[in-house]
């Protein structure tokens, strides 16, 4: 099994959910997180005053694949998240040793 972080932006986050729920994704968590990358953040002016922001609202999604899934997984992530702009985001893959669903019990892919 594999986990999926991915970092996007905001307003993408429905269209990554319908398209990860149209191949047959059925969970995955979702953060209001602050950062910035390349991007870096930019000047506003606020009551005459100007400030920068450093660190720009995005969403994390975290989403746990079988193996055979990983690579569609990310196709589709990459794909609806895509505005071709800077600061669309990052994704990264991390090996998952085990998953338990507390209700049943049932472990590893039968609790995805």
């Amino acid at each position: 099994m594999k986990k999926i972080e991915a970092i996007i932006k905001p307003f993408k986050l429905d269209d990554v959910r319908e398209a990860l729920s149209e191949i047959g994704v059925t969970g995955m968590t979702s953060t209001e997180v602050k950062g910035f990358g390349r991007q870096k953040g930019h000047t506003e002016l606020y009551r005459g005053a100007e400030y920068v922001i450093d660190f720009l609202p995005k969403v994390k999604l975290e989403i746990v694949v079988q193996e055979e899934m990983l690579e569609r997984s990310i196709e589709v992530i990459t794909e609806a998240a895509r505005t071709g702009k800077i600061g669309d985001g990052k994704i990264f893959v991390s090996s998952v040793e085990k998953v338990i669903r507390i209700r049943t019990g049932e472990t590893d892919q039968d609790a995805i």
